[in-house]
Order: structure tokens, then C-alpha cells, then sequence
């Protein structure tokens, strides 16, 4: 068993830290936003992830699980530290490491005997050697420079709405780390994985930061690749879903992610496409497959705009759409960088109205919408959102809407035009219904 402290409780420390206090470990997530403690102290989970309440609560109520304020009071009596901070781009597409420094920096001001230091948080090849530099730097001014540390990288590969799944069930665990003792330490922290035989990768730690990048830029360049086949299937006649079927049973391609849609959005792939070209960049050797994949996925957001626009016979101006889905993908109030937010705004700015509904992503969507203004109103229920519109827009593919009473749909839609931008419906059974139907890559 470990003492481990995860230093920030957003998405991935709180996922992480539950999980691991699951595996057995003794595990404090701490985070400088008192409030966000308190509400995680009195059982109410931040975030929306399927699964990760009842894992909190499981692991609080046994003792192995609890919270702090206090970064000092947690690394006082944990041996295993985490960062899990954000690191949000910056202006140029670089990753903002701020906030990985402050805590780097705050570590070495407190440690008093040997610390495993993990970077947890998705961060450019090279930030294992600066976390260790600003740790050491802070140790010299103590004139502590003698206190050992490892520095390791250990990244996450969660996907939102399957984060826990994702967690205690990982296709692997990649270690990068520079010490044989780091090593060890860290097959401790993950002795239920280690123990059920899960795919270990040992490395060093930039092939470890590598890692992260690399496979998020692959799975981005899947998905804006099979956007782009499938913009010119509709142009020659060819239906993309069959393309995808049959290019995804090709063993060495596979069949996720190619899935067309309005583009791929979220807290990672745009963040980690963009960092992973700045330092392409930066060192002189750029990766034109993932730049043009960033901009193929940005031109993909306007595509739909004007595939509505076309479908509307050439104006949405009046209209009033009926959007349904704003988070960017199913099973998560996530909104950060989701295809709604420039969709949206893009039609609201060509003169639509927009008649919305989420799940889970309202109270998200009312202020990342808010400059909107009237021209957007949100829905609890998806009837409500159709009531009167000029046309049914399905953004994101929740389970609630791709079972929906399309007689029902017909009768509140203002005239029966639908917008299937996930492909969840099958085109014969649409129109059978009366609808005009249109989707991506038909």
C-alpha cells in the first residue's frame, strides 16, 4: 500500500485518486480551491463522470480516500506525489505550465525526505527535466540540495465518460522514470493492475511524455481523416459509413474512430494536437499530419454550418434550430472546445435563433453561451427544444436522443427537417417518417 497525494482535484486528479485509493492505496487529493474541498468533503462530486461517485463514496466512508487544502500537510505524510494541475494552452498552441511549476517549486520548499514526484498532467517532452529543476532550485535555497527525489512520467489515458472503466481497466501503463527505485516504487502504486497481468511499459520519461502525445495525435488525425473522406463521399455519391466499416475491418487500421461528425473537441485532443505541433516546431522538425489535421478539424465545424445552411435553401437567417447536445461527446458536462460552441455561434451569427437541451452540459452551456444573448434558450427536456422549430439539429450522440418518437419530433417541429450530424439515424426510416433527412458523408 501507498501514501499517495494527487495534487489537484479537477477531472484527472479526482478520477485518479479515487481509483487508486480503489486499488488499495491511502490517497489525499488536495487542491487550493477551499470550496471545491468542501463540496468534495460533504460527498458532492464537481464533475459529471458515470461511475466516480459511487467510488468516492466507497473509498471515503473506508478511510483511504480524503481531501485537503493543504499541500504542505500532504506531503508531509505521503511518499508518492502527484501533479495533476491543468496545463491549458497559451496563445501560440503551447502547453501552459504554470501552474505544474508553482507546484513543482512548492514541493521543493516543503519535502524533507525522499518524494516520488508524478506527472500526471498531459505536458510537452522535456517537463519531467523542469519539474525537476525547479524542485532542486527551491531545495538549494533552503540549502536542503542533499533531500533525494525522482521525478516520473505517468500519463493518463482517460476518456470522459469512461474515465473509471478507463482507469481500472487501462489497455496499458506507461512508466517513465530514471531509477530503478522511482520504478519500483510506482509497480507499488499500481500492484492490482501489475498483479492482473495489465501491459507495463517502462521507459524513460520523455518517451513517456512522447507517448501521451502521440497517441492523442493519432486518434486526431483518425477522426479529422475520416471527416474528410466522408465530406467527399458526399460530393461523388459514395455513403461513408460503408467506407469506414470496410476500412475499419482492415486489421491493421481498426475500426474506432472513424466516425464522422462535426469534429472533435474536449479538454484533449485540441490542447494536445496544438502543443504536440508547437514542439514539432520548436525543434525544427514539425509534424505537418497533425497540423493539418488541427486545421481540417477546424474547417469541419464550419462544414456543418454550411450543410445546414444549404439544407435550409441557403439562409438560416429567422430560423430557429433546435440543437440537441451541446457537451462534446455523450456521458459528459464537458464543453471545452465541443463542435456546439462555433456551430452555434456561427449560425446565431448568420441570424439563426437556437432552442438547446444537454443532459448534463446546461449549466456549462449558459455561460460559455452567454454572449449569445436571446438568440440562444435552453431546454431541460429535448420536446421542449423542438417545440416550433424550423429544424432538429442532433450535435452529440446521448443514448436519449437516438431513440426519439419521430412521429412526435414531426408534429412539434415547425416544418420536418432534420440535421443528423452523428449519423445515429438510418436514412430509409427518417424519410419514411416525412422528414428531410441529412447526414455526414451521405
Amino acid at each position: 500500500m501507498a501514501e499517495i497525494a494527487i495534487i489537484g482535484a479537477g477531472y484527472v486528479g479526482l478520477v485518479s485518486g479515487a481509483c487508486l485509493a480503489d486499488f488499495g492505496n491511502r490517497v489525499i487529493c488536495v487542491d487550493n480551491d477551499a470550496r471545491k474541498i468542501e463540496r468534495l468533503e460533504a460527498g458532492e462530486i464537481p464533475i459529471y463522470e458515470p461511475g466516480l461517485e459511487d467510488v468516492v463514496r466507497r473509498n471515503t466512508a473506508s478511510g483511504r480516500l480524503g481531501f485537503s487544502a493543504s499541500l504542505p500537510s500532504a506531503l508531509e505524510k505521503s511518499g508518492v506525489v502527484f501533479i495533476a494541475v491543468g496545463t491549458p494552452p497559451s496563445e501560440d498552441g503551447s502547453a501552459d505550465l504554470s501552474h505544474v511549476e508553482a507546484v513543482a517549486r512548492e514541493i521543493g520548499r516543503t519535502i524533507t525526505e525522499y518524494r516520488v514526484i508524478v506527472d500526471k498532467s498531459t505536458v510537452p517532452v522535456g517537463t519531467g527535466r523542469k519539474v525537476r529543476q525547479w524542485i532542486a532550485e527551491e531545495l538549494d535555497r533552503r540549502a536542503a540540495g542533499g533531500i533525494p527525489f525522482d521525478v516520473v512520467s505517468n500519463p493518463e489515458f482517460l476518456r470522459e465518460g469512461a474515465a473509471v472503466q478507463d482507469f481500472t481497466h487501462p489497455d496499458r501503463i506507461v512508466i517513465g522514470a530514471e531509477t530503478e527505485k522511482a520504478r519500483g516504487v510506482m509497480r507499488d502504486v499500481y500492484r492490482a493492475l501489475y498483479l492482473n497481468e495489465t501491459p507495463y511499459i517502462e521507459t524513460n520519461i520523455e518517451s513517456a511524455e512522447m507517448i501521451k502525445y502521440a497517441s492523442n495525435a493519432f486518434l486526431a488525425i483518425k477522426i479529422s481523416f475520416i471527416n474528410e473522406v466522408a465530406n467527399l463521399c458526399e460530393k461523388v455519391g459514395a455513403n461513408v459509413q460503408d467506407v469506414a466499416k470496410a476500412v475499419g475491418r482492415d486489421g491493421r487500421i481498426g475500426g474506432k474512430f472513424l466516425h464522422p461528425g462535426p469534429g472533435y473537441g474536449g479538454s484533449c485532443f485540441p490542447k494536445d494536437t496544438q502543443a504536440l505541433a508547437y514542439t514539432g516546431k520548436l525543434h525544427g522538425s514539425p509534424l505537418s499530419l497533425v497540423e493539418a489535421a488541427i486545421g481540417a478539424n477546424e474547417r469541419q465545424k464550419l462544414n456543418m454550418v454550411e450543410k445546414i445552411e444549404r439544407g435550409l435553401g441557403g439562409s438560416v437567417r429567422g430560423k430557429k434550430l433546435a440543437v440537441l447536445g451541446l457537451a462534446f461527446k455523450p456521458n459528459t458536462d464537458d464543453m471545452r472546445e465541443a463542435p456546439a460552441l462555433v456551430i452555434i455561434g456561427e449560425l446565431v451569427r448568420r441570424g439563426a435563433e437556437i432552442r438547446a437541451c444537454d443532459p448534463a452540459a446546461l449549466k456549462e452551456a449558459a455561460w460559455r453561451l452567454r454572449d449569445a444573448g436571446p438568440a440562444v434558450t435552453l431546454f431541460d427536456g429535448e420536446y421542449d427544444a423542438l417545440s416550433g422549430a424550423d429544424a432538429l439539429v442532433l450535435m452529440t450522440e446521448w443514448n436519449q436522443y437516438r431513440s426519439l418518437d419521430l412521429d412526435r419530433v414531426k408534429a412539434l417541429l415547425a416544418a420536418p427537417v432534420f440535421f443528423d450530424l452523428r449519423n445515429v439515424y438510418k436514412r430509409n426510416e427518417v424519410e419514411q417518417k416525412g422528414f428531410r433527412y441529412f447526414a455526414v458523408g451521405q
